[in-house]
């Protein structure tokens, strides 16, 4: 594969991940998914998934480069990540709700 897609790979790795780990916290939930309650496991699973991409993508990084200029690249990208997923947060949250698709909504206060 050649190394722009690798790398292009890496940095969408990279903003998943940041949005993952994110969304894991009460705060930024409750701006994507309103009251709907954050459940402790999909805390752990946010998590857990937030860092098994950060690892993928440096490892993408470092199929790239050599360790020195793949780690920078990665922390470049890393910070360009930050920053995407807090103007997301902070301009259309609801934009990150694709990533927790997965995790129904539940159905308190729902009458019927």
């Amino acid at each position: 594969m050649p190394d722009a897609l690798l790398l292009a790979a890496a940095v969408a790795v990279n903003v998943i991940s940041l949005g993952w780990l994110a969304l894991s916290m009460g705060v930024h939930w409750e701006q994507v998914r309103g009251t709907e309650p954050l459940p402790r496991s999909t805390v752990r699973s946010l998590r857990w998934l937030g860092a098994a991409g950060l690892v993928v993508s440096l490892a993408l990084c470092l199929a790239v480069d050599h360790a020195s200029m793949a780690s920078l690249v990665w922390f470049m990208a890393l910070a360009g990540a930050a920053l995407t997923i807090a103007f997301t947060l902070s301009w259309r949250p609801r934009v990150l709700g694709v990533l927790i698709a997965w995790v129904r909504r539940s159905s308190a206060g729902v009458i019927g």
